[in-house]
């Protein structure tokens, strides 16, 4: 699969977000206060465990871990936080979901369907394009850090079910139960990742050259900078030069 544009878009998201660091401490805050509700003990609750995991990776204060967990179970003060996922098309037909966590549901459901149509998009209905998606852990690790046989041997039998040549990176697929084994196996072996979350993946991908390939780098990058944006996923690949020529 060399060539995809998973891995330069890594990059470059991952470069954005670091120059936000207030904001991506924003996302993880949020994701632990939704996470919480089901209960403040990350060892009862596998998704707050991810959450905190995620956050820590990211060098996120104790403190701040803390009282994102109170405001989720209640403990502490906080506004009323709502998940949506919003499903649609982008240019060149290529599917995309959009998870948000807002404080004020009719104005960012308004903005994201500008966002949308601004860019060449349009909203579809629930459940439209969701059905192409699995919910999967996706893990990223740098090629220079390991070999594809060296994985193997590793997270195979932690648990993961796939691995992925990304042409300077590979993708390792795992059931979202098998998330925190994979990434303990890697750690154990000293091997630093990229990128580790529980992410929607397609199940297959379609190639955008040309206009259609800057014209849904744009609308996925206008997605990311919306600040109630946690994620966006798209079924599309493009290759390197195109997202390197919109950085």
């Amino acid at each position: 699969m060399s060539g995809h544009s998973k891995w330069a878009t890594i990059k470059h998201k991952k470069a954005a977000l670091d120059a936000k660091r207030g904001k991506t401490f924003t996302r993880l805050i949020k994701e632990i206060t939704i996470a919480a509700r089901n209960g403040g003990d990350p060892d009862a609750n596998p998704r707050l465990r991810t959450a905190i995991l995620a956050a820590k990776a990211e060098s996120m204060p104790a403190d701040n871990i803390k009282r994102a967990i109170m405001r989720g179970t209640g403990e502490l003060e906080g506004g009323q936080i709502d998940e949506i996922q919003f499903e649609g098309y982008g240019p060149g037909g290529a599917a995309v979901l959009v998870n948000v966590a807002t404080d004020n549901r009719n104005r960012t459901v308004s903005e994201i369907r500008h966002l949308f149509s601004k860019n060449g998009g349009n909203l579809g209905e629930q459940g439209s394009v969701s059905w192409m998606f699995e919910r999967k852990s996706q893990i990223f690790v740098d090629a220079e850090k390991a070999s594809e046989d060296q994985l193997m041997g590793i997270v195979l039998d932690a648990g993961a079910d796939d691995i992925r040549d990304h042409g300077g990176a590979f993708e390792i697929l795992s059931p979202p139960e098998a998330h925190e084994a994979v990434l303990q196996a890697l750690e154990k072996s000293r091997i630093p990742t990229e990128t580790a979350e529980i992410a929607m993946v397609p199940k297959n991908t379609i190639k955008l050259e040309g206009k259609n390939a800057q014209a849904m780098l744009r609308l996925y990058e206008t997605l990311e900078d919306h600040d109630d944006v946690q994620n966006v996923y798209g079924n599309y690949e493009v290759n390197q030069a195109e997202v390197e020529a919109l950085a």
